[in-house]
């Protein structure tokens, strides 16, 4: 196979797994009432707990005060707590609640939803060969990790 076919072959599985998964991530933000500014404000903690509401502004290219608005949205849902900054009082930081963080792992299987049913449409076979071509992938995306760091 011709890198041409595997690079137009993997851009149309992202592609498609994208599209799906964002269709059922939207309709699960839809249901929880989250909006896609505080979802990515919830995955931001999820990934950097602890941060301040100036990292979430610059992360959405927000003011402090449009950052802070959708912080006290999220602090009022119990998704998010307020704390002081143990090195600066007068700073606050931002931790994900039990609350939120269970609500971003509900999030994470919404999005995955559409796999469970492709199960179905592959006999065991295929899934063993998905399996093994999926496992060569992530081998091969984490040796490149390793060699950008």
């Amino acid at each position: 196979m011709s890198t041409e076919a595997f690079n137009a072959v993997l851009r149309q599985w992202v592609d498609l797994f994208m599209t799906r998964s964002h269709h059922d991530l939207m309709r699960y933000l839809k249901t929880a009432d989250l909006s896609m500014a505080q979802f990515g404000t919830l995955m931001r903690l999820f990934r950097d707990d602890h941060c301040g509401v100036s990292e979430i502004a610059n992360q959405m290219s927000v003011s402090n005060a449009a950052a802070s608005q959708l912080v006290d949205k999220l602090v009022h849902q119990g998704l998010v707590q307020r704390t002081e900054d143990a090195e600066d009082r007068r700073a606050k930081r931002l931790k994900l609640t039990a609350k939120g963080r269970r609500l971003l792992e509900r999030s994470l299987e919404a999005r995955l939803t559409w796999t469970h049913d492709l199960v179905a449409h592959l006999s065991p076979e295929r899934q063993a060969a998905v399996v093994t071509a999926l496992r060569n992938l992530i081998e091969a995306s984490e040796a490149m990790e390793v060699r950008d760091a």
